[in-house]
């Protein structure tokens, strides 16, 4: 497994790294990593509006990536809401309309199957999961949003 760290400039100017993580996972479409991964930092605000978004030269170089991939993670990315074109700027991040909670949830699965296949390998049952989700919760900053279904 790969993880990659991007680099783009900011609005305000100054070189940093986009507060996210790619890993590169064998088996699923490199387009569809890189939209989850961006999707993601969006969605929990790690990546704020106005932001400037790589070019698809600089992700195709950057992540070693084809530039017909790259073109293809921006061109879904700006076709969901996610990228707006500025002239004379390129693309930059906007806020897109919340997904609703069917999107949501299917956003989740991929870490979902990833806990279960851990669990699993651990030997431990769904309430033993579930048990940990409660731990997890009852930190600071942990799931603090994350609503606790009712019974």
């Amino acid at each position: 497994m790969l993880q990659y760290y991007w680099y783009t400039w900011h609005a305000s100017g100054v070189l940093g790294m986009l507060p996210f993580i790619i890993q590169i996972q064998d088996g699923l479409p490199v387009s569809d990593q890189i939209i989850q991964a961006v999707r993601k930092a969006m969605l929990t605000g790690q990546l704020a509006v106005g932001d400037i978004f790589p070019s698809v030269r600089t992700l195709s170089q950057e992540l070693s990536i084809s530039p017909t991939t790259a073109h293809k993670v921006v061109a879904v990315l700006k076709d969901t809401g996610y990228l707006a074109s500025r002239p004379g700027i390129g693309m930059v991040v906007r806020t897109p309309e919340l997904p609703d909670r069917p999107e949501r949830l299917d956003h989740l699965q991929p870490l979902c199957r990833q806990l279960l296949q851990e669990a699993a390998d651990l030997h431990l049952e769904f309430k033993d999961i579930v048990e940990a989700l409660r731990q997890a919760s009852g930190k600071p900053g942990a799931g603090a949003n994350v609503k606790e279904p009712r019974a």
